[in-house]
């Protein structure tokens, strides 16, 4: 990783990744990230990772046309870059989705050219 992509200044992050909820202080010094205060490798990496470039599993309701229910719950399969959330959630803001629907179906696939789908989180039946 070049000295460019690393954000500047410090941050302290409370990491997630397990219960203890450490908190992590990273720190760029002339390019390198100085990482203290996590009590495991796994807060290190989310530490890192939260710095540089956070992301986030979406979670929300799309639109169902003749659906039992009018919303269904949906989420991202895998984690987004959090400068994307917005231009993601309009997206999903405009769909409007047919049932049946089994919970783990694609209801948008590259959802705004991401190689992210967003899927269903429980089943729906129609009206």
């Amino acid at each position: 990783m070049s000295e460019s992509e690393i954000p500047e200044g410090s941050k302290d992050i409370r990491c997630i990744v397990c219960p203890t909820g450490c908190l992590v202080h990273v720190e760029n010094v002339n390019g390198e990230l100085i990482i203290e205060g996590h009590s495991c490798k796994r807060g290190e990496v989310y530490g890192r990772e939260e710095f540089i470039a956070p992301k986030r599993i979406l979670t929300t309701t799309i639109r169902v046309k003749n659906g039992f229910l009018p919303l269904i719950p949906v989420r991202s399969d895998i984690p987004i870059p959090k400068e994307k959330l917005q231009d993601t959630l309009r997206e999903i803001a405009m769909t409007e989705v047919k049932p049946p629907i089994k919970m783990g179906d694609v209801l948008i696939e590259k959802v705004i050219g991401l190689d992210v789908n967003i899927i269903a989180s429980r089943d729906l039946i129609e009206a």
